[in-house]
């Protein structure tokens, strides 16, 4: 057996402590407001384990959401422990060890539901949902862990409803956007802070000195929550809806329309673009960030994209699809029943596996003229109708003359 190591606790600045670049271990924004939750009611009662690096910094070992849990409430020194006596392998190894030894056990379920129905707390906000559903999942959980996809699908009919409001973000997708909006505007990821959360105040939050908030806030009082970011000075980068960018309107604001449709963790599907006052720009676009967003949200999705495969068939098939398409922009097209024959599939489709969705029908070559005709005017009409184009006013055109300044071109 290795020496047992003589452990004391220290006292740290949560601001000098650096998260493992390899911690697998997630930690949602749900379950840091758990432990924050937690923290609040009980205080912060375990050290966070630390490996000072070659550089001399403090670098966590284990404790990784309590120091997220940490910065959320603003509290800016915690107490740590040392454990310099691992070589960097076994301080490695041990966070991953750690992580998991936290998941190898399970509980009695008669013992913890007795204790908690005469315990006097709200439960729910440490992560124990109200009613039976909690202690049902987990006196079944390792029974039915091979059925939990088909549970899940099945249960997901009855969740109510998410709004914007109610949206976690993906930790993936949020670390994609602190990335980026580290690499565009130089800003130190342990400066970054998060004061929204389920409970939470971010008006009487306590924001470090020299803290950005790169965060998702509830869009419904968006339009505040900016009034009092700008009042006071602070530095921001904000996710945002998409349809209603713009309608902020303090002078300070960047809009980022980045149009990323994100699925965030209570399953809403957001098209989600930012709001800063990092960027000297008014309007910017942002390809590489929508590029980022994009990669991680597509690792969120836990099975193959259900959207139908873009199959195009010449005119001599018709499938219910582009029928359906005809239909929509009032186009009719009349197939007798003797110029078409029913067919499920290609033959080419048949060598790949493939098929028409729905079936469909081959037709005579003077069917396939009149479908030809028909889905060149329905192409038409759908350019037209989704497509609207504004003209500009003589007053606006006027306005955008006196634009630019200097910078106008002769």
């Amino acid at each position: 057996m290795r020496p047992q190591p003589d452990l004391e606790i220290h006292t740290a600045a949560v601001s000098d402590l650096v998260p493992y670049a390899h911690n697998a271990k997630l930690h949602s924004q749900l379950q840091v407001g758990q432990i924050a939750d937690s923290m609040r009611e009980f205080g912060n009662c375990d050290p966070i384990a630390v490996w000072h690096n070659p550089q001399g910094d403090m670098e966590i070992v284990e404790g990784h959401g309590r120091v997220l849990a940490l910065q959320r409430l603003g509290i800016d020194t915690c107490p740590v422990i040392y454990l310099d006596h691992l070589s960097d392998e076994q301080r490695r190894a041990y966070t991953h060890v750690h992580n998991q030894l936290t998941l190898n056990s399970s509980f009695d379920m008669s013992v913890l539901e007795s204790d908690l129905d005469s315990l006097d707390f709200d439960w729910g906000s440490f992560g124990f949902d109200d009613g039976e559903s909690w202690f049902e999942n987990r006196k079944k959980w390792d029974d039915q862990k091979g059925d939990s996809a088909e549970h899940d699908a099945f249960v997901e009919k009855f969740e109510n409803k998410k709004t914007t409001d109610d949206c976690y973000t993906p930790d993936n997708v949020y670390e994609a956007v602190a990335k980026w909006v580290t690499s565009e505007y130089n800003i130190d990821r342990a400066s970054m802070v998060r004061p929204f959360y389920p409970g939470g105040d971010y008006e009487s939050y306590s924001y470090p000195e020299g803290c950005c908030v790169v965060d998702n806030p509830p869009f419904s009082i968006l339009a505040e929550i900016l009034k009092f970011y700008c009042k006071n000075g602070m530095r921001f980068f904000l996710f945002a809806p998409t349809l209603t960018l713009f309608s902020p309107t303090q002078p300070e604001l960047c809009y980022l329309p980045c149009g990323a449709q994100v699925v965030y963790e209570n399953k809403a599907n957001v098209n989600t673009s930012f709001i800063t006052n990092l960027d000297e720009a008014r309007i910017r676009t942002v390809p590489t960030l929508y590029e980022a967003i994009e990669t991680a949200n597509k690792a969120n999705i836990k099975e193959e994209s259900k959207e139908l495969a873009s199959y195009e068939y010449p005119n001599e098939v018709v499938a219910a699809a582009q029928a359906a398409r005809l239909s929509k922009y009032g186009i009719e097209l009349s197939i007798a029943k003797d110029e078409c024959v029913k067919v499920t599939a290609l033959d080419a489709q048949k060598e790949e596996g493939k098929a028409i969705f729905g079936g469909g029908f081959l037709v005579s070559k003077q069917a396939a003229a009149k479908q030809a005709i028909a889905s060149e005017a329905a192409a038409k009409r759908a350019a037209v109708k989704e497509v609207t184009y504004w003209e500009l006013s003589e007053r606006e055109r006027a306005i955008i003359e006196k634009l630019g300044g200097a910078h106008a071109e002769d």
